[in-house]
């Protein structure tokens, strides 16, 4: 876990890590969240309506924003206050994805920071891109 305080992070600081999503990943959000749409639990549902197979959540690969400012950047002084988010394509079970980031905005008065966000797949193609606000503090 990263530690940076408001006074250490720049405009232009990055960030990323990868991960991939499992099935249990996403049998664990089915349960978690009582989601139980078609799309998510029956590939051959999903396969109909035009996908490859069961669809992840987005909430679930939007998930990964709050690593990436929980634990990346900054790390353990913030608290995310606001995520705007589109998602761009789907994602499914083993798809391998890169999550980045990067500080485009810092507000001194209030220890905030907007981070713009994207997370890519295997294909290096943008499944999801998001602005997130992010306060900071110094203790």
């Amino acid at each position: 876990m990263n530690n940076y305080k408001f006074t250490e992070i720049h405009k232009g600081m990055e960030c990323s890590f990868t991960d991939t999503i499992t099935l249990s990943n996403l049998e664990s959000f089915i349960a978690l969240s009582g989601d139980h749409n078609p799309l998510h639990v029956d590939a051959n549902y999903a396969r109909k309506k035009g996908f490859k197979g069961r669809v992840v959540h987005g909430f679930l690969t939007s998930a990964l924003y709050s690593q990436l400012v929980g634990i990346y950047l900054p790390g353990h002084y913030c608290v995310l206050h606001s995520a705007t988010i589109k998602h761009k394509a789907p994602v499914y079970v083993n798809d391998k994805l890169l999550i980045s980031g990067q500080v485009v905005y810092l507000n001194e008065a209030y220890k905030q920071i907007e981070v713009k966000a994207f997370i890519r797949n295997q294909d290096d193609f943008i499944v999801s891109r998001a602005t997130l606000n992010v306060g900071v503090s110094d203790e």
